[in-house]
């Protein structure tokens, strides 16, 4: 069993399930060297923390996204982060993100999958993940009308900056050009009539929705690839599953949703002691640095049976916290399973007897998901 202070971030990162495991052996909670930080791994407690930010809160300096894109709901609690999230999350209520986008997700998903259709095969992360989350970003905040190249162009620039600062190196210039190019692009559609974004523009000044824009945009980006591309390995590695799934689609809610369970595309959030606390006996610092793994939580044998199992019929699949919880759980939630599922259901229309060339390995300390999903098929002839 690997102590905290033996953990290194090589293991998290090859041998993430099985590490924590070892530390949830030794208790809800466990200091990690590496991380330097407490690690909660119990599902009840993760909970617990993201609940209360009073005593857990995102708002510290340490915090490296908002040293680039600046203050934003995912970097505030209290009041400010109220004020910040309300716009947002008036337009991403789940009812009226299902009126706005359903149709046209389904359509983008298929299209893509068509066009990959005639290859006979395709890395189905990067050809088809990837490429649906940054056309559904993009629709979501009005950037549709920009050239997708240019939007992942500014994105992984932002993205680069927000690492080096984490790593306690000041960020690149094209870090800040793209941001200030990222904020002229939003701040042309919040102001378009049908903008999501025309009610956060009424309500907040332009930085703050610039901000905020910005973090929407790397969550529907970054999480909404993993979540795909981690239901194409789950399921395409387990040819029942698949079968099952061509029979009724109806089942493909539950393969997202025991997907999530069994692998979060973002596989922990931060937060920082706001005091001196204690969590399971375990006395907290104040200061000191608190990772809920959402990835233990999800796994965490206290609520699942057989947790490292990918059971399509889990009648519990849907409590995972793969989406966090409390005041800073997921307004993307309803999107980015719209988006995962209209995926799967276009491969197992479009794609006859698709198979994986080779096992997909999931790997990321934070974010998780394959390398790469390189998968096969018949062509059919026309």
């Amino acid at each position: 069993m690997a102590a905290g202070d033996e953990v290194t971030l090589a293991d998290l990162d090859g041998r993430h399930h099985e590490v924590l495991a070892d530390l949830r052996a030794r208790g809800p909670v466990a200091w990690v060297e590496a991380v330097g930080g407490w690690v909660v791994t119990g599902r009840e407690l993760a909970i617990e923390v993201m609940r209360d930010p009073a005593r857990f809160t995102v708002d510290d300096p340490r915090f490296s996204t908002a040293q680039v894109v600046g203050p934003s709901m995912l970097s505030l609690d209290g009041a400010e982060h109220d004020r910040h999230r309300a716009p947002f999350a008036a337009a991403f209520r789940p009812a009226d993100v299902t009126r706005r986008y359903a149709e046209e997700v389904t359509e983008m998903a298929r299209r893509l999958v068509a066009e990959l259709a005639p290859r006979g095969e395709a890395e189905l992360r990067r050809q088809l993940a990837g490429p649906l989350a940054v056309a559904v970003v993009a629709r979501s905040l009005g950037l549709e009308r920009l050239d997708p190249a240019q939007l992942l162009a500014w994105y992984d620039a932002i993205v680069a900056g927000v690492a080096e600062i984490a790593l306690g190196r000041p960020a690149a210039d094209e870090a800040w050009r793209a941001f200030e190019l990222l904020g002229e692009a939003l701040g042309a559609a919040a102001h378009r009539p049908d903008s999501v974004l025309l009610e956060a523009a009424s309500a907040l000044s332009h930085m703050e929705v610039v901000s905020n824009a910005a973090v929407f945009l790397f969550g529907g980006i970054e999480t909404s690839e993993g979540m795909t591309a981690n239901l194409l390995h789950h399921v395409l590695t387990r040819p029942e599953v698949t079968a099952r799934l061509r029979a009724d689609r109806a089942l493909i809610d539950a393969a997202v949703e025991e997907s999530l369970r069994l692998e979060p595309a973002a596989a922990r959030v931060d937060r920082f002691a706001t005091r001196k606390v204690e969590l399971a006996g375990t006395a907290i610092r104040c200061g000191d640095l608190v990772v809920v793994s959402l990835a233990a939580a999800n796994r965490d044998p206290a609520a699942y049976d057989a947790p490292d199992e990918f059971r399509l019929d889990r009648p519990n699949a849907r409590t995972h916290v793969a989406f966090a919880q409390g005041p800073h759980a997921c307004l993307g939630a309803q999107l980015a399973r719209m988006e995962t599922r209209a995926a799967l259901d276009a491969v197992l229309d479009l794609l006859p007897d698709v198979e994986l060339v080779e096992p997909p390995v999931p790997a990321g300390v934070i974010f998780r998901k394959p390398f790469a999903v390189r998968a096969r098929w018949s062509v059919l002839d026309h």
